[in-house]
């Protein structure tokens, strides 16, 4: 009999990342063998003591099992446990049907999709989307990009490889590595429960093995168009302002836009050395254009940047596997912008052309993967990767005149600055990039080593990972680098000197943002041990232990966590022992890193000086009009920050925890007939919480409790890392004699309440394999994410700095913060599947119904209110936005708003194979087939102008954004 594993809901075997496996049961003493027909990779095994065999680290892909005369048929999925058992399956083979199973090797959340079944929905091309199929997986806010939330948790809190390398880009978390999309031969989506080889996420963990050569020569090629004619127009959001003339109507003009896509691409694959050597390469190509229009300006993108993936896989034998992936990912989009003539005001055609630049992101990501079978029992891997991705390099990076310093002349104008000299004439950019700098780039470098041994009822694995993340910031100076403003002296005091009257004299000024390399490194030891207790029963045990450091761009450690232990907990038990229905259960510990973003932002060096010197106008350069040469200096050079990056132990306190998830999972699975069918409950607590604080008033107030009369708040860091709701453990000069000593002072100073964030869920699910020429999966989520902070972003506000939102700047923005988080979506609906009418056409479909997120009401702070009570943070907090849940100068609670309308979505495509014309297949699909434009966001901002003048905004509670229109997306593939 032959058995394929279920693709899409299964159930895998922990801590494979980028692989899979087989087991089962047979007679003990007997030989199991497995191969793998298109690679004829092959390897046999002896069965325990315990009649049970196992076959960890295979390659995805198809499989036959033999044990004696009897054969199965096995799809081995990535991070997949495939059982065959021996013990009562007659000796009869049969071939090409798909059974749902039930995985009882494992208690991980998971669903993996093929490259098969993605082909044949009607689900756009992308690592989000297909993500977006597993329950519990909800979209961000649009603000963020296409990324998604899983459990409860913020977009910055996933995790993502790509054949075991982790490409998630820690800068901020809100990026990963792109690859071409139809190199990708499974995903795998981890909504829970993974085991103690993953890390580093509070989220899901999204999970790419990519397409590998066979001992088949073949190849092919595909062409995917949408286009804007076939686009109905997205909605424009209408100011309500009465105030606001006809021009001046919409608060986003989107109704001219136009979006056409089109990606190209060709592959080959095949044996360089057949059963030994294989290859796999596929290019892209992309011939984007996307039109935007606006009230005044409009601006075309353009992007014909091509990527490429290879991949080679050397069998050395059948016991050591060696793996080499290599992918291209730059991309270059050209942007040309357009001002309207005439007077024209929200326009459709383009007007004058600006300007032409580039914005250049992307890079390279490449990946060695060994395996080694050292005995029946003993397997070993090593992985190392490395990740280069530049951020957004502008080119050209400077417009004209930037070589020209900033020259302003007041001799003869003494209360008005008239631009000159070269600078003046281009009337160019006031700044400009450090010009001996590169532009920002993040690279990861990163070690992975396990070794897993089986022995009797017990399979130990043991592993070790390494990853260094290094950010660089490139710098920003003033144009040419310098300032200088002309005077003519009147016998006033400068800087302290009196300058005759007719002296002419300078005024010289720097300011600089330093560039500079910023390190994050991570590292990981775990164990674990999955034991069969017996046919019935898989315990999980498993420890993992985390090391966080982070550096300034001078090396200096400001924050460094080691031993975070992270237990992991799981059980499946097998009821009845025939695989039909399994009980299952996690409960572990999850960490997540410090962004690198946080190095650049709390660590990095800011300064400004100001100097003023004698001069004689008769050496004005004639070309930029800065002086030649300098007279003498009047009185000190005025320094504001610090030529050094701040004091490490200034910028975080001395014991901060890492943010971490505490996470209890308890399910059950049963087979019905061709069904299998499921529920699920899920809590998930954030323990300990982290972010940025920035205000000074408490550390006054403490000095002065203590006696310290000389403290001067100007010498601790405008912000630091804390974890709200506990003692604050810093180093401080409060005798400001320049000594610093780590002062602890106590949480009731800063009124802050600790870091809340809970989800609980209710997961059903159904699954109905391919057979009888169709398909379906359908789940529904029944949800609550409440606390008091998002997480590692602010969708309110749309902030995405991992660790330093404005949500604990001062605990004024706690109040009223707790309440359901924005990611809080209590109702999801999702079903999709495939039917084939005959042997030429198939239809699919892809349905998602959810209810709406939590509207709240934003403001400002009520300043003069509590002007007493802020001190020193006044002036500080009336720079903030309406980002309070202060409204009108009342408070409110997060969710008091209510909430978004529903949304509901069809997708729906149809597929045409040719018979008459072997490896073509015709795709049209149809997104969102209704045209639903419901509206997904709201204008949450009650207030305009300033924290010390507000005025109520009349577009509060205004439409901003709707759902993506109705499109349609055609499809060629060929492949032979």
């Amino acid at each position: 009999m032959a058995v394929t594993v279920s693709l899409g809901m299964a159930m895998p075997a922990f801590a494979d990342n980028s692989s899979g496996s087989i087991y089962g049961r047979a007679m003990e003493g007997k030989t199991v063998t497995i191969k793998n027909p298109a690679t004829g990779f092959s390897r046999s095994v002896t069965v325990s003591d315990s009649g049970r065999f196992n076959f960890p680290k295979l390659p995805t892909g198809n499989y036959t099992v033999t044990n004696g005369s009897r054969t199965n048929n096995v799809t081995v999925t990535i991070g997949t446990g495939s059982s065959v058992d021996f013990t009562n399956v007659e000796a009869i083979e049969i071939v090409g049907r798909q059974l749902a199973t039930i995985d009882t090797s494992s208690a991980e959340s998971t669903s993996v999709f093929t490259a098969e079944q993605i082909e044949l929905l009607p689900v756009a091309r992308d690592l989000t989307s297909v993500a977006l199929l597993a329950p519990g997986a909800t979209s961000g806010d649009s603000g963020f990009g296409n990324l998604a939330s899983f459990g409860g948790s913020s977009v910055a809190e996933n995790g993502y490889f790509i054949n075991g390398f982790d490409v998630t880009n820690i800068r901020n978390f809100t990026s990963f590595a792109a690859l071409p999309y139809d190199a990708v031969a499974q995903q795998q989506v981890k909504t829970g429960g993974y085991g103690a080889e993953y890390g580093r996420s509070l989220g899901g963990v999204v999970n790419l093995v990519t397409k590998r050569g066979t001992n088949e020569w073949s190849g092919g090629g595909a062409i995917y168009m949408t286009p804007s004619a076939f686009r109905e127009d997205s909605k424009d959001a209408l100011s309500q302002d009465p105030e606001q003339g006809y021009k001046d109507r919409y608060i986003q003009y989107r109704s001219a836009d136009s979006y056409d896509y089109m990606s190209y691409n060709a592959y080959v694959s095949g044996p360089v050395i057949q059963d030994e050597l294989f290859f796999f390469g596929l290019f892209e190509g992309t011939k984007d254009e996307v039109e935007t229009f606006g009230s005044q300006t409009s601006r075309v993108r353009k992007n014909n940047s091509p990527m490429y993936l290879v991949k080679l896989d050397w069998h050395i034998n059948d016991n050591h596997l060696l793996e080499v992936t290599h992918i291209n990912n730059e991309k270059d989009n050209e942007y040309t912008p357009y001002t309207y003539t005439d007077g024209v005001r929200y326009g459709s055609a383009h007007g004058d052309a600006g300007e032409s630049y580039e914005i250049t992101s992307g890079g390279d990501v490449s990946i060695v993967n060994y395996t080694g079978f050292i005995t029946d029992d003993l397997t070993a891997s090593l992985l190392w990767g490395e990740m280069n991705n530049t951020l957004s390099a502008r080119n050209p990076d400077i417009g004209p005149g930037a070589e020209c310093p900033l020259v302003y002349d007041r001799r003869e104008t003494p209360t008005s600055s008239q631009r000159i000299g070269c600078w003046g004439i281009a009337q160019s950019q006031t700044s400009r990039p450090d010009p001996n700098f590169a532009p920002d780039e993040d690279v990861r470098e990163s070690v992975r080593f396990s070794v897993e041994y089986a022995m009797d009822d017990h399979t130990i694995k043991i592993g070790y990972d390494h990853e260094k993340f290094t950010s660089t910031r490139r710098g920003t100076e003033f144009s040419g680098g310098d300032y200088w403003r002309w005077h003519s002296g009147s016998g006033k005091t400068v800087n302290g000197v009196v300058v005759p009257e007719g002296q002419d004299y300078i005024r010289h000024r720097q300011s600089n943002t330093v560039s500079g390399s910023f390190e994050v490194e991570n590292t990981a030891f775990y164990i674990e041990d999955n034991w069969q207790v017996n046919d019935e029963w898989m315990v999980y045990l498993g420890l993992r232990s985390e090391g966080f450091k982070n550096s300034n761009s001078q090396g200096d450690v400001f924050v460094e966590a080691s031993n975070q232990v992270a237990p992991r907990l799981g059980f499946a038990w097998d009821m009845g022992g025939e695989g039909t229905h399994k009980l299952y259960g996690t409960l572990g510990r999850y960490y997540i890193p410090v962004a690198s973003n946080t190095n650049i932002r709390a660590s990095g060096i800011e300064y400004s000086l100001e100097e003023y010197f004698l001069v004689d106008s008769a050496d004005e350069n004639p070309t930029t009009s800065a002086p030649d040469k300098l007279g003498a200096q009047l009185g000190d050079t005025l320094l504001s920050g610090s030529k050094d990056a701040p004091d490490s132990r200034t910028v975080a306190v001395t014991d901060l925890n890492p943010m971490y998830q505490d996470e209890l999972i308890l399910g059950y699975q049963q087979e019905l007939e061709d069904w299998t069918v499921g529920a699920k409950v899920i809590y998930r607590e954030v323990k300990d919480g982290m972010d940025d604080y920035c205000s000074f008033q408490p550390f006054i107030n403490f000095a002065k409790d203590k006696g310290y009369d000389n403290f001067d708040y100007h010498t601790l860091a405008d912000c630091f890392l804390m974890n709200p709701g506990r003692d604050v453990s810093l180093a401080m000069d409060l005798e400001n004699n320049g000594t610093y000593t780590t002062t602890v002072v106590p949480k009731e100073y800063f009124g802050l309440d600790v870091y809340k964030r809970k989800y609980k869920a209710l997961e059903l699910t159904a699954e109905r394999p391919m057979n009888d020429d169709w398909y379906m999966k359908a789940s529904y989520t029944l949800a609550k994410s409440e606390g008091n902070s998002e997480g590692y972003v602010n969708s309110t506000n749309e902030q995405e700095d991992a660790g330093l939102t404005q949500d604990i700047d001062n605990a004024l923005f706690q109040h009223g913060a707790y309440g359901p988080l924005p990611n809080d979506r209590r109702h999801t609906l999702k079903v999709f599947g495939a039917y084939k009418l005959n042997d030429e056409v198939s239809i699919s479909a892809n349905m998602t119904i959810s209810s709406g997120r939590p509207m709240s009401c934003q403001g400002f702070v009520p300043l003069d209110a509590l002007k007493d009570e802020l001190g020193v943070d006044y002036d500080n907090l009336s720079g903030y936005g309406a980002s309070s849940y202060y409204c009108n100068g009342e408070l409110t609670q997060r969710g008091d708003e209510g909430r978004t309308p529903w949304t509901k979505n069809l997708d729906v495509g149809l597929s045409y194979k040719p018979a008459s014309i072997e490896g073509l297949s015709l795709k049209i699909d149809v997104r969102n087939i209704l045209n639903f434009q419901e509206v997904t966001e709201f204008v949450e901002t009650a207030e305009s102008g300033s924290g010390t003048a507000a005025t109520p905004n009349p577009n509060f509670q205004a439409p901003i954004n709707y759902q993506t229109p109705r499109r349609v997306s055609f499809t060629a593939r060929y492949k032979f």
